[in-house]
C-alpha cells in the first residue's frame, strides 16, 4: 500500500534557478569552503535554487491543477534581475547564501505563487519568504560548520542575472542518507512585456 501511496504523490516546490554562470561563479567561491568542511552535506550545484513556495507531499492530481496558473503567471511576469550575495545561517544548521536586487519584485512573484496556489484549492500555510539559496546543512550536533563557512561568504557579490523560467519541482521523498535529488515537473519562461 506504501508503494502505491508514494506513486500517487510527489512532494513540490515552486522555485527560480539561477542561470548556469552564476551558480559557477558562487561555486569558485566556494571552493576552500568545501575543502575545509566536508563532512557538510552540500547540495548538488545543479539543484541550487530559490524557493518561492514549499507546498509538500501533494496528490499528482493536485499538482496537474498548478500547471495552468503557473503558466499564465510565467507568461504575463517580466523577468527579475537578482544576484547572489553573501551568506549565512539557519538554526547554527543550514549555510545559505542571500538574494539581492529586485527584492520587491521577488516578493510580489512569490505572493502571486501562493495566490495562484491557494485559488487551486491546495492549502498554503507556508513561512514568510526569506530570500536566499540553500547550500549545504552541517551534520546533527554540529553547530560550528555552517556559521563558519557563513563567513566565508562576507564579502561576496554575484554578477547579477535575469530570471529566466518559473519552475514547478519535484523531490524524491527517500529518507536515506544521500542528497535529496530534484526534477523539474515543468517550467516555463517570464515572457511579461512592460
Amino acid at each position: 500500500m506504501s508503494e502505491k501511496t508514494q506513486a500517487e504523490t510527489v512532494r513540490v516546490f515552486i522555485a527560480l534557478a539561477p542561470p548556469d554562470e552564476a551558480k559557477e561563479e558562487l561555486e569558485q567561491r566556494l571552493e576552500p569552503t568545501y575543502a575545509a568542511y566536508p563532512r557538510m552535506r552540500w547540495n548538488r550545484i545543479e539543484d541550487w535554487h530559490i524557493t518561492l513556495a514549499f507546498l509538500g507531499e501533494l496528490p499528482v492530481t493536485a499538482v496537474e491543477l498548478l500547471r495552468p496558473p503557473l503558466a499564465e503567471l510565467a507568461e504575463a511576469r517580466r523577468p527579475l534581475r537578482l544576484a547572489l550575495r553573501g551568506g549565512g545561517h539557519f538554526d547554527e544548521r543550514v549555510l545559505w547564501t542571500g538574494i539581492d536586487g529586485d527584492l520587491d519584485g521577488l516578493h510580489l512573484l512569490a505572493a502571486d505563487v501562493r495566490a495562484a496556489v491557494t485559488d487551486c484549492g491546495i492549502p498554503f500555510h507556508g513561512r514568510p519568504l526569506r530570500p536566499h539559496l540553500t547550500l549545504a546543512r552541517s551534520r546533527r550536533h554540529d553547530t560550528t560548520s555552517a556559521v563558519e563557512a557563513a563567513d566565508g561568504l562576507d564579502g561576496f557579490t554575484g554578477r547579477p542575472w535575469e530570471t529566466r523560467r518559473l519552475h514547478l519541482v519535484g523531490s524524491n521523498t527517500g529518507r536515506g542518507p544521500g542528497p535529496i535529488h530534484y526534477r523539474d515537473i515543468r517550467s516555463w519562461p517570464f515572457e511579461g512585456g512592460g
